[in-house]
């Protein structure tokens, strides 16, 4: 295992610094299907990333966003959102990522999340700790759900309509506030290294979020969907925490799938 984390990291650094240059530049983007943006520095990001594993692993699978990915013949199978934050990268808001991970037989083994803009190294194997810039990370020890900061993402309308805007309002009442940085492996390492207590979200990719719920379950976390049911990489949400608050925000969530709020929604006019 030691070897694909060495992998994962090393690739994901070298297309982190590809997607760096691109930044620079500004590049323009372009619609994919009717409401996700995608750039250039998306497909090249994406095409480094998958010949370097095919190179390293030519019998693995590879699931990759943009199409370049191969089915493979082993038990392995990689995770490869190549630009995660496209929208913020295309806008130049410095919140973006290079996301690799892992699996074997469909177990979680090894995962890289790379912050090029602030040169950003997380990552995690099973059973081997969470790590930031080859430091040990932790979740928060925060106890209270009133005492936390934590963030949600809103997918795009294709995906998903806007339940989540109910989500929104309960934990922003419930918080110390809730925030929306637009990359969701950003999120759940930001969980792992205790800089948020949670995050959750409707209608993620596998790929979006395989390296960061390993990083968050090996950094002391709790990872299940919303409901409290075990998550797995197709769960239709995904609810990651630091554990000591798992319980009272399933509660709350439980509330809100129920249709019941404890802060109503302001009324307009």
């Amino acid at each position: 295992m030691a070897s694909l984390l060495d992998s994962a990291k090393e690739i994901a650094r070298e297309a982190g610094a590809l997607l760096h240059k691109y930044y620079e530049r500004r590049v323009t983007f372009e619609l994919k299907g009717e409401f996700d943006l995608v750039t250039e520095a998306d497909r090249a990001s994406e095409k480094l990333v998958v010949e370097r594993l095919r190179s390293r692993y030519p019998t693995h699978g590879i699931v990759a966003e943009e199409g370049g990915g191969q089915s493979g013949t082993s038990e392995y199978r990689w995770y490869v959102d190549p630009l995660d934050g496209t929208t913020n990268f295309a806008h130049g808001f410095p919140m973006f990522n290079v996301t690799l991970a892992v699996e074997r037989s469909g177990e979680l083994i090894a995962g890289a999340i790379y912050d090029p803009l602030r040169d950003e190294m997380f990552a995690a194997e099973k059973g081997g700790g969470a790590y930031l810039n080859n430091h040990r990370i932790h979740v928060s020890k925060a106890a209270r759900l009133q005492d936390c900061l934590v963030a949600t993402g809103f997918p795009s309308r294709k995906r998903h309509l806007s339940v989540n805007v109910h989500f929104y309002h309960q934990l922003a009442m419930a918080t110390h506030g809730v925030r929306r940085g637009g990359s969701a492996a950003i999120d759940l390492a930001y969980v792992a290294c205790g800089r948020l207590e949670g995050f959750w979200e409707f209608g993620l990719n596998p790929r979006d979020m395989a390296a960061g719920v390993l990083l968050v379950a090996e950094a002391g976390g709790t990872v299940s969907d919303m409901d409290g049911a075990n998550h797995n990489l197709r769960s239709p949400h995904l609810l990651a925490d630091n554990t000591a608050i798992h319980s009272e925000i399933l509660g709350l969530f439980a509330e809100i799938f129920a249709g019941k709020y404890r802060v109503p929604l302001p009324q307009i006019g």
